[in-house]
């Protein structure tokens, strides 16, 4: 038994893209399956589509099952302290651009929703359901993904796109479980790249995998409820073009970034 463990580990521990990407495939294929059969619920339990209820079946506790199992994974591994503790690797200044955007969008979302027409119970499961997106999908992407590359060796451009791309990717599915079309699909993966960049940056700067976990967290609840409940709001512009402020901001931040990788990769060279 000590010895199966020891192996687990240590396939684990060395790390590289197709164990990030392994792992980021086996977590959306338990996430799918979960939500498959929770869908097989009798629809009177479920409720109407809109509905507290309905949100917490459909989409809270496909997320809360897989968030268990991923822990359970870290644990078995023994990642849990390494991915949660401070990290040495830290930012520069520019990098907050990356929060105060994304923040800004999600605190004009909340505040241009009109809790007239939102009901209360609706509110606080979507509240609750990304507190365990943000949790979730950072855990794959920012934390397992990020990990396991830098246990591989590769450089942090490799590793900021790597996270980046594996997050876009998860969202293609939409594609065949949702009834959004290609066109909309791809724009929401170029927007899931970039956003995933976003909280990359966030992550380097405040050197702590829980920042994007609440970023995140707090984005999907805000501008799902503004998209079903606007109200008639200037703030409201934001969330409505967060999409293409997000897609823009992230380019901007990555050639920034890629710029100052390769500056102190040659920094580093003309100096050994």
């Amino acid at each position: 038994m000590v010895a199966q463990s020891s192996a687990w580990k240590r396939f684990w521990n060395r790390g590289g893209f197709w164990r990030a990407l392994l792992l980021a495939a086996a977590y959306l294929g338990v996430y799918e399956l979960t939500g498959f059969l929770l869908g097989l619920v009798d629809e009177g339990v479920q409720g109407e589509e809109g509905s507290a209820s309905h949100v917490f079946f459909a989409t809270a506790l496909p997320i809360i099952v897989t968030s268990i199992l991923l822990v359970a994974f870290a644990a078995s591994v023994g990642w849990l302290r390494e991915l949660f503790a401070r990290q040495s690797l830290g930012g520069r200044r520019w990098m907050w651009i990356a929060l105060i955007v994304v923040l800004a969008i999600n605190v004009a979302a909340l505040l241009s929703i009109d809790y007239a027409k939102a009901p209360l119970t609706v509110v606080f499961t979507w509240l609750l359901t990304g507190l365990f997106v943000g949790f979730v999908e950072e855990l794959v992407t920012r934390g397992f993904a990020v990990d396991l590359m830098r246990k591989g060796g590769h450089g942090e451009i490799a590793v900021a796109l790597a996270s980046a791309g594996i997050f876009a990717a998860l969202h293609f599915t939409n594609l065949f479980t949702s009834t959004q079309g290609l066109g909309v699909t791809l724009l929401q993966i170029v927007y899931t790249f970039f956003f995933g960049i976003c909280m990359f940056l966030i992550l380097r700067v405040t050197r702590t995998l829980i920042a994007p976990m609440l970023v995140h967290a707090s984005t999907d609840p805000t501008l799902f409820l503004h998209g079903e409940y606007p109200s008639e709001s200037l703030l409201g512009l934001l969330p409505t073009l967060s999409t293409y402020l997000v897609i823009v901001t992230g380019a901007i931040l990555l050639v920034a970034f890629l710029v100052g990788e390769r500056r102190r990769s040659k920094n580093r060279l003309a100096a050994a």
